[in-house]
């Protein structure tokens, strides 16, 4: 016996066995027969996957279109309107590892292996804000900034209050008789030894000068 069946994808009416739809709702998890042929059961999926939907991006609340298939991909179930509110979100929120770049970590192992003096890396004891490198015996002091110092990446908002904590810096180490180098380190994008070793040898050209000042003075 025949029952007549209404297709999913193009709504035209046909016509299918009792023991054929048994079969499809046995073999097709359920899906049964609700399409008059596989072209059409292959353009109700295609259609699926690219619907689109509506969201608030998780950092600003602005409206985001996204198509299903790219929300099934994402691991955390948050969406967002760009990059930049992802990066802010993410950095935000994070919860597992460090602020500090590799470049950073490969720097103060590398210096480390070179000299035997005391050197300080991200101590916030001496002016009351963070310092890169700090070398007490010579007052000096390094900050290797990116492009996060330069460029509006999170926003201008974000930008003027790191400039001006920026300044404050400069300003403290001023008062406290501090050399402060600070190294624009904004055109390494991604990490390489060889490459980013210029910026290591900055600072190895500026102690050395330090140092030779700090021995050339008279004893007091």
């Amino acid at each position: 016996m025949e029952k007549e069946i209404v297709c999913k994808f193009c709504n035209q009416c046909f016509r299918r066995h009792d023991y054929r739809i048994e079969n499809k709702k046995k073999y097709r998890k359920g899906i049964g027969p609700s399409f008059c042929s596989r072209n059409c059961y292959d353009g109700f999926i295609k259609k699926e996957i690219n619907k689109q939907t509506e969201l608030s991006c998780e950092n600003c609340k602005s409206d985001v279109i996204r198509k299903q298939s790219h929300l099934k991909r994402s691991k955390s179930g948050n969406v967002f309107c760009s990059r930049s509110c992802a990066a802010i979100y993410n950095n935000t929120h994070k919860t597992t590892g460090n602020r500090r770049s590799k470049m950073e970590v490969w720097i103060e192992e590398e210096l480390k292996k070179k000299y035997d003096f005391e050197i300080v890396f991200n101590s916030k004891e001496v002016i009351n804000s963070e310092l890169d490198i700090y070398i007490p015996s010579l007052k000096l002091a390094f900050e290797l900034n990116g492009i996060f110092h330069y460029e509006a990446i999170y926003g201008e908002e974000k930008l003027k209050s790191v400039i001006n904590n920026d300044n404050r810096k400069f300003q403290a180490c001023l008062e406290n008789k501090i050399e402060l180098c600070i190294i624009d380190a904004s055109g390494s994008k991604k990490f390489k030894p060889e490459r980013d070793k210029k910026y290591l040898d900055i600072i190895n050209d500026v102690i050395s000068k330090r140092r030779g000042l700090v021995e050339k003075r008279p004893i007091s």
